[in-house]
């Protein structure tokens, strides 16, 4: 359907303007008023049913096709980062402290893009189409409540097939990624608290200092990973926050390690949760203090189902070009909150290149970065994109 981009190409003036809005005014969580009234009112005019949901600022918007068919799902998150601003770019966050660091504003525009392409050949569309609308991706598990609020039940059949777009600077603008099987890691937050007793720095031997233990314990866990966790099937534990004393001549009671668990499969998940609570008591034990450790779980592990992947780059590739179009040969160890959807739905999550022209991809600030700037032209190929698998798998489920 290569015809589908061209069809996208006259909304880009709408698109880049939905897009420059919702960067001006980021909001982050899972209740995002003035992003939910410019999406609706993005939307108004269009032939579709709309589903507000309560629990989040959750939008479910539901386009009934001319042709009977099955139902997909389309989705973009739309919640910022608190990040403040620093690109310089004339539409930049009036919001301090925030920003829309990870694209969520050019896939909340791809949406609402694909949204008006569909509702505008209606008599093509085989089935039933929601375009998803979720809050709270970064770190809110706004896809979680959406599912528990009744996501997969707003029409009579379930969907059948799910697909969701998320940009990068990794790569030139229209260029789309994706693998079968793992595509983003699980995220668990592990937080360590080891207890000691305080005492004068001049005389650690009259203290249980509980900083060296908290530096083995980082150490340890490092080569624990390199002789325990099979390299083919990653782990990665980072403590990205180390905490501990008030001045240079107390050795302080406490010490605080916080951090982030990946992996790419439940069951290297799984033993990483061992490895961390077995290494870190019995390395405490043996210094003669106390740790304590606290497993917050994250998002599961993001799974393109391997037979709808594969149907999606053939998708592609009919729609883009065999040339824009490339197997991932690695998992990413970011997270999303996609992962609760794939673990329901058969479906499928692609990477889309939109680094800007006149930046080197791959050196371009990355995603989270108060220096993100994003290609718009990526949000054509989008739009494009969506529309194509909504109306090929409408016609592939018949």
């Amino acid at each position: 359907m290569p015809e589908l981009r061209a069809a996208a190409q006259p909304l880009f003036p709408d698109l880049v303007d939905l897009r420059r809005r919702l960067h001006r005014f980021p909001e982050r969580g899972n209740h995002l008023p003035e992003t939910r009234r410019i999406v609706l009112e993005a939307l108004e005019g269009l032939p579709l049913d709309i589903v507000l949901h309560d629990t989040t600022s959750g939008i479910v918007a539901v386009l009934e096709g001319e042709q009977s068919g099955p139902v997909t799902l389309l989705r973009a998150d739309m919640d910022a980062l608190p990040v403040t601003e620093e690109t310089g770019l004339e539409f930049s966050s009036r919001h301090d402290g925030f920003m829309h660091a990870c694209g969520h504003d050019l896939h909340t525009a791809m949406l609402v893009g694909a949204a008006r392409l569909l509702s505008s050949m209606r008599s093509d569309v085989a089935g039933t189409v929601l375009f998803m609308f979720q809050p709270g991706e970064e770190g809110f598990a706004g896809a979680r409540f959406m599912l528990e609020e009744g996501l997969l039940d707003t029409v009579e059949d379930r969907p059948s097939g799910a697909f969701a777009i998320h940009v990068n600077t990794w790569t030139r603008t229209g260029m789309v990624l994706h693998r079968k099987g793992p595509q983003l890691a699980s995220d668990d937050e592990v937080r360590v608290t080891i207890r000691g007793k305080g005492g004068h720095a001049s005389a650690p031997y009259l203290s249980y200092d509980p900083i060296p233990v908290a530096a083995e314990i980082v150490l340890a866990t490092q080569t624990a990973i390199t002789r325990r966790i099979n390299v083919f099937d990653p782990g990665v534990i980072t403590f990205a926050t180390v905490a501990a004393g008030t001045t240079h001549n107390v050795i302080p009671e406490t010490a605080l390690l916080v951090g982030t668990m990946r992996a790419v499969s439940d069951s290297t998940r799984s033993q990483l949760h061992s490895l961390i609570n077995r290494v870190v008591p019995n390395i405490a034990a043996a210094h003669g203090v106390e740790a304590d450790v606290e497993i917050n779980m994250g998002y599961p592990v993001t799974v393109n189902d391997p037979d709808h992947t594969a149907w999606v780059d053939t998708v592609a590739r009919d729609t883009l070009g065999d040339d824009r179009v490339v197997w991932m040969d690695s998992p990413i160890m970011g997270a999303e909150d996609w992962g609760y959807v794939l673990q329901e739905v058969p479906g499928t999550m692609s990477f889309l290149g939109a680094c800007p022209p006149e930046l080197e991809p791959g050196r371009a600030a990355g995603l989270h970065s108060n220096r993100a700037v994003f290609d718009e032209e990526a949000m054509i190929t989008g739009t494009a994109l969506h529309a194509a698998v909504a109306l090929s798998h409408g016609q592939r489920n018949r």
